[in-house]
């Protein structure tokens, strides 16, 4: 952990900025955000991308504030209007990769590296594998068809030396203008070829497996000024406060990357989007204040999520979908199948360079192994797809051993792959590789007897890079983006950083987070919503109340018998007549939202549902769409849970809402207490339900008029009001006493007394503030409630519970059925 130089956010509010959401739209909102308790504004990349991006991670000028939002004239207005407010700039930053726009020349050092090759000054920029095929030219994989169909749709501008292809424009490398189309095309420092070919032929990184974003070498010192000299800027003369990192698992050397930046910025307050999975934790030599929060994110959701009743929901689900182990029927097998297809298809093309680059180091070696390419290849894939985090980090010292213990142990099911023991070898040097050792080495300490050369010392430094980056891609791609949407049993778990398999945690398991955090990472970033999450935390808060009745979601979906399911149509081969798992996709999707019957709730499960599927790419996908399939798809949705079948959604919604609302309440008010810095996507301070992009991507909207009834005494009408009401209470306590939460805080756990207490999460904060809240309230409910189960509140106070005002004296034991009558939450504090 490093500690900022200026002081840490209290809590941040993400804006998605975009044309029809500017900087003066985000000024506006100023005044109701202070007034609601945040410290910072938060928002997503400013710098100039991709014309009518709703995004901004598509950066195509580092030297320009992004000119749709009101340039950098706006950005310090908003920096301007926020300060006279009490708030401060937080801003994401996207190292990683850059934009192949449309026209190529919005990117200028990409125009120029287009036209001039490897001799570019900006060559050095982007992670190009100039010897990695094509005659020494880079791949752009930007044409409808064959390059011999699309022929007749090229121009060539000689007079601007440009050729151009529909609304695509290429530099003309000087001197070619005037040969004929097919020289022209071969002289070119690029080759212009079908998208297809992208998948395996690529000779650049890439963002996963978008080919129009192209990975930048920020490791390389004049690139990383060159790409934040504007942002540090901005970060010096005090517009800009702090840093989200986006994709620091793309960079060949986060901790380095970190290092420099933290240099730069002169330590202020930076969180990185680094997923942990499992057991996993942060390198502690990175120069941040922890990740942006997903790791939170699994802990407060797993606790509401009833352990005995996903497995009973998991049964139910294996009955209505008779799915196979790996599409769906176990999630291990689930995830081991869709990292073979994602490292096999769609990561081919980074797998083969890797392949050419340990074929190189093998050659040199006193010992060759004489591994073929196939072993290679083959070693590679089973490698990867065994780690079961997102990348290893090979030049971390902080985390050598259990990176090597962790490789050690997927080598050695890789081994099991091959079916001769001496082409197993194939795998020790891959493996050694991927820990930055020499071959034969244990210790990686010297070279093959030798000194290696510098050729030698660079491929190995480069494979280990490239094994970590393709390790991200693989994990992202086909857990995050294939299994997820392969094994929808409990949709609320299907989240990044989740874990579908194992959806449930206890209250142990969430207080030991707790303290680690508080101990080494204080001042982390927490989440719940934010512009990647596939549902929002109020749509993951309604579905995993299912886990406590499963058996009343297995009754609605038979009540509707044959209708629950939808019948995709004979035109689609091999999808036979009918698909359940995207028939119970569906149902959860719409009882999540909420949606109404009519068209405004399919307007949008429709699109979300229709994503989900092509990401399983099980019956369609992106770049092999059934238009059959998909018209079959829309149309139950629409029918179907959105539409008149629907009615028993509508009465399950209505019966679990009481428990919904303990749910919703609960995690917001352990988001908003527990240890980190909190980050409020727009929109989550009151009842936020919003489905995968672009549905969680929409402008902002606000209700400041209702804060101030909420401030004037009125009581809250509804849950999105009471969630508000709840929010600007933790929201300015936080702000009014940072002491209690920073870094110099403590965190102890509370514990219930009495036969329900596994039924209440509470702790407290520096011996201040405690947090009280109902986890699985249904089963509560249905095993008689709270009885005679009570909680101790700590010594001292008085106690008043802010949201009542009620007070409670120190170190009284209280009845949690009297305790928690008005709510299923309290938050006290001893002023």
């Amino acid at each position: 952990m490093t500690q900022p130089s200026s002081p840490s956010p209290t809590a941040t509010y993400r804006l998605q900025l975009q044309p029809d959401f500017p900087f003066a739209a985000a000024e506006r909102a100023v005044p109701h955000l202070a007034e609601l308790g945040v410290s910072h504004l938060h928002l997503s990349p400013v710098l100039e991308s991709v014309p009518g991006s709703t995004h901004g991670y598509d950066v195509v000028d580092h030297t320009a504030v992004r000119a749709e939002l009101g340039g950098e004239r706006g950005l310090r207005q908003l920096a301007a209007t926020a300060r006279a407010h009490g708030l401060g700039l937080v801003v994401d930053l996207v190292p990683n990769h850059m934009a192949v726009p449309q026209p190529a020349g919005l990117n200028g050092p990409l125009w120029e590296v287009l036209r001039d090759g490897p001799a570019s000054p900006y060559a050095r920029w982007f992670d190009i594998d100039w010897d990695g095929g094509h005659d020494g030219r880079l791949l752009l994989p930007v044409l409808g068809g064959p390059l011999g169909d699309e022929l007749p749709h090229f121009v060539v501008a000689a007079g601007d030396g440009v050729l151009r292809y529909h609304d695509h424009a290429f530099p003309l490398r000087p001197g070619t203008e005037e040969l004929p189309l097919p020289r022209l095309l071969a002289s070119q420092w690029y080759r212009l070829a079908w998208w297809r070919l992208a998948r395996s032929e690529l000779n650049y990184r890439r963002f996963f497996t978008i080919s129009e974003l192209i990975g930048v070498r920020v490791e390389d010192p004049e690139v990383f000024d060159a790409t934040h000299g504007t942002v540090l800027r901005l970060v010096r003369d005090g517009v800009i406060d702090g840093l989200r990192i986006d994709h620091p698992d793309g960079l060949v050397d986060p901790g380095g990357y970190l290092a420099r930046l933290h240099e730069g910025t002169g330590g202020r307050w930076t969180v990185v989007e680094k997923i942990l999975t499992g057991d996993e934790r942060l390198p502690a030599s990175w120069a941040c204040a922890g990740t942006t929060g997903y790791d939170a994110l699994r802990h407060i959701d797993g606790l509401f999520v009833c352990p005995q009743g996903s497995g009973r929901l998991f049964s139910h689900y294996r009955d209505f979908v008779t799915p196979l182990a790996d599409e769906g029927g176990d999630w291990e097998e689930t995830v081991r199948r869709a990292a073979y297809e994602v490292v096999t298809h769609d990561l081919a093309a980074e797998v083969e360079r890797l392949v050419r680059t340990a074929a190189r180091i093998s050659g040199r070696a006193p010992r060759p192994g004489d591994h073929a390419p196939w072993a290679l290849r083959q070693a590679l894939r089973e490698l990867l797809v065994r780690l079961p985090v997102y990348r290893p980090y090979a030049a971390d010292a902080t985390r050598a051993a259990t990176d090597a213990a962790m490789l050690g142990r997927a080598a050695t099911g890789a081994r099991g792959a091959f079916r001769v023991p001496e082409e197993a070898r194939a795998v020790d040097l891959i493996h050694d590789l991927a820990l930055g050792r020499c071959p034969d080495e244990p210790d990686g300490d010297g070279g093959h007897g030798d000194t290696p050369d510098a050729a030698d010392r660079a491929d190995r430094a480069d494979f280990a890079a490239r094994f970590a980056q393709t390790a991200s891609a693989l994990h992202a791609k086909s857990v995050e983006d294939t299994a997820f949407y392969r094994y929808p049993v409990l949709l609320s778990a299907c989240e990044v950083g989740g874990d579908p398999g194992e959806p449930a945690l206890g209250p142990d398991a969430f207080h030991a987070y707790c303290a680690r955090v508080q101990r080494d990472w204080p001042t982390t970033g927490t989440v719940l919503s934010t512009h990647d999450t596939k549902r929002s935390a109020d749509v993951r808060a309604r579905i995993a109340v299912l886990s406590e009745c499963p058996d009343r979601w297995r009754d609605v979906l038979g009540s509707m018998a044959e209708a629950a399911v939808c019948g995709v149509g004979s035109g689609v081969d091999g999808a036979g007549p009918a698909d359940p798992m995207v028939s119970w996709l569906a149902w959860q999707t719409a009882f999540g939202l909420g949606a109404p019957a009519g068209g405004a709730g399919a307007e949008r499960v429709a699109p979300a549902v229709l994503k989900a599927a092509r990401e399983a790419g099980l019956r369609t996908s992106w770049t092999e769409p059934r238009a059959d399939y998909e018209e079959a798809v829309t149309e139950f949705v629409h029918s179907g849970p959105c539409g008149p079948l629907g009615a028993p959604l509508a009465a399950l919604d209505a019966e679990l809402a009481p428990f919904v609302r303990a749910n919703v309440l609960g995690a917001a008010l352990l988001h908003l207490t527990m240890p980190g810095v909190p980050d409020l996507y727009q929109g989550s301070e009151r009842l936020h339900t919003a489905l995968v992009d672009p549905d969680n991507r929409a402008p902002a909207r606000f209700r400041p008029e209702l804060l101030a009834e909420l401030d004037g005494g009125a009581a809250p009408l509804d849950l999105s009001a009471e969630k508000l009401r709840l929010t600007a209470t933790a929201l300015r306590l936080r702000r009014r006493r940072p002491e209690w939460f920073g870094a110099a805080a403590s965190y102890e756990p509370v514990r219930a007394e009495g036969p329900a207490a596994d039924h209440c999460v509470a702790f407290c904060r520096s011996g201040r503030v405690v947090t009280v809240l109902t986890r699985l309230s249904l089963r509560l409910v249905e095993t008689g409630g709270w009885w005679d189960t009570g909680l101790r509140l700590p010594p001292g106070g008085p106690w008043r519970e802010l949201l009542t005002g009620r007070e409670v004296p120190g170190g009284a034991l209280v009845g949690l059925s009297e305790l928690l009558a008005d709510a299923p939450v309290a938050l006290f504090a001893a002023e």
